[in-house]
């Protein structure tokens, strides 16, 4: 944990910043500090880590879960793109004599993550306060390299997070809920207000945790023909299912699509948003093969 003088410190560095006197947060970087120190520790208390873990950390910004997470872990690999940050942080580390710390000036979307050193066999942990204009894309590549990673706990903007944790039936049910609660186990672990951070953003947040150790239990023969009926079904929210997979999936016919709903016992009449998980796998096993 961090101590009394390391916490100092890091406000200390907020408060410069807040001021206008130094550091001026980046609006287009999404940029938004985390300045509550007992979030902080309730993140790092929820995150479950280990002594022997590896560390992916996003968007270390001013060290706020770099610094008390560090002593914790075995290594860590913090991806920080805004050089600014990047030298407070790495000359921070090294006043404090920090070594277990790598520190990564570069994006995370860019970066190729199976160079990302790790013991062999050992896959990593990510923890991160995400910017919100990169949740979306980041998470999408997480799943891509999910045989890299056990778990993420990583914190998203509120309507992000609800997106993510909805069920059927819910408004807010769409294609990444499906694709994302098919890889991995989805838990909230815990809700920050906008008040945490500066600047304030507009928005509360929620913390999330992604066990992909724990996928959904039935699984697809073909999953990049999941995917595709998947996104189909979704494509166009407010027609039919049976509609909007007939605009998406070209390579099959009215009659083929209908004949598989059936088969599911899908009403055609339905919308994707009413499906489980169980009826996009049946009915991505129903079809015929797409091309």
């Amino acid at each position: 944990m961090a101590t009394g003088k390391e916490s100092t410190q890091i406000l200390g560095e907020k408060k410069r910043i807040s001021r206008g006197n130094g550091l001026i947060p980046k609006k287009r970087l999404g940029q938004h500090f985390l300045r509550d120190t007992g979030v902080v520790h309730k993140i790092i208390s929820k995150a479950r880590l280990e002594p022997s873990d590896h560390v992916l950390e996003i968007g270390p910004g001013l060290g706020a879960l770099t610094i008390p997470l560090a002593p914790l872990v075995h290594h860590i690999v913090a991806v920080e793109k805004d050089l600014r940050l990047a030298e407070m942080l790495q000359k921070r580390l090294a006043h404090q004599d920090i070594s277990n710390v790598r520190l990564i000036n570069d994006d995370i979307l860019r970066l190729d993550l199976e160079g990302i050193p790790r013991l062999p066999g050992k896959k990593m942990k990510v923890i991160g306060n995400l910017p919100y204009n990169i949740s979306t894309p980041f998470l999408e590549r997480l799943v891509v390299n999910r045989n890299l990673v056990s778990r993420a706990v990583l914190m998203f903007q509120l309507e992000l997070a609800r997106r993510l944790t909805a069920g059927p039936g819910n408004k807010e049910f769409g294609a990444m809920t499906v694709l994302v609660q098919y890889h991995a186990h989805i838990s909230p672990l815990l809700g920050v207000s906008k008040a945490s951070f500066y600047p304030k953003p507009k928005v509360d947040s929620m913390v999330l945790e992604l066990d992909f150790e724990r996928p959904y239990p039935r699984r697809a023969e073909d999953e990049a023909k999941f995917k595709t009926v998947v996104r189909g079904a979704f494509a166009h929210r407010r027609k039919t299912l049976l509609n909007s997979l007939k605009r998406t999936l070209s390579s099959c016919t009215s009659e083929e699509i209908l004949a598989a709903l059936r088969k599911c016992g899908i009403d055609p009449e339905k919308r994707a948003e009413t499906l489980h998980i169980d009826q996009f796998l049946c009915l991505t096993s129903a079809l015929p093969a797409l091309s």
